[in-house]
C-alpha cells in the first residue's frame, strides 16, 4: 500500500498538538511571536509547563523560535501556517487544521 498521508510523521505531527495547552498556545501564536512569559501570563501556566509544550511544538516543526535579545521567541512555522481572510490553518501535509473563530472549534481537513 502507498502510505499518501505519511502515517508515521502525520502521527507525530497530531501527537505534538493533541494536548489542550499546546492547542492554546498556538492560538496564542496566531496574533504574533511571544516568548515564553508572555505566554505563560495569557495561558495563566507555569512557565516550566509553557517551555516544555514549546519544545514539544518546536521539535514537531509546528512552531520556531529566535533568540531577540535576553528572550527567545516563539512564532507559529511560516512553512506551516497558514493566515487567511476568514480562518487561519496549519497545513500538516497529511491534513489541515483550520484555527476558526473563538466560538468554533478547530476542524480537520484530509486531502
Amino acid at each position: 500500500m502507498r502510505d499518501r498521508l505519511q502515517s508515521n510523521q502525520c502521527a507525530r505531527l497530531l501527537k505534538a498538538l493533541g494536548d489542550p495547552d499546546r492547542l492554546r498556545i498556538i492560538q496564542c501564536l496566531q496574533d504574533g511571536p511571544k516568548n515564553v512569559s508572555e505566554l505563560s501570563a495569557l495561558l495563566s501556566a507555569e512557565l516550566a509547563n509553557v517551555s516544555h509544550h514549546l519544545r514539544v511544538l518546536r521539535d514537531a516543526g509546528l512552531v520556531c523560535d529566535s533568540k531577540q535579545g535576553k528572550f527567545v521567541v516563539y512564532s507559529l512555522h511560516p512553512e506551516v501556517f497558514r493566515h487567511g481572510k476568514l480562518t487561519d490553518s496549519l497545513d500538516l501535509g497529511c491534513c489541515k487544521l483550520e484555527l476558526t473563530g473563538a466560538m468554533a472549534a478547530p476542524r480537520f481537513n484530509a486531502p
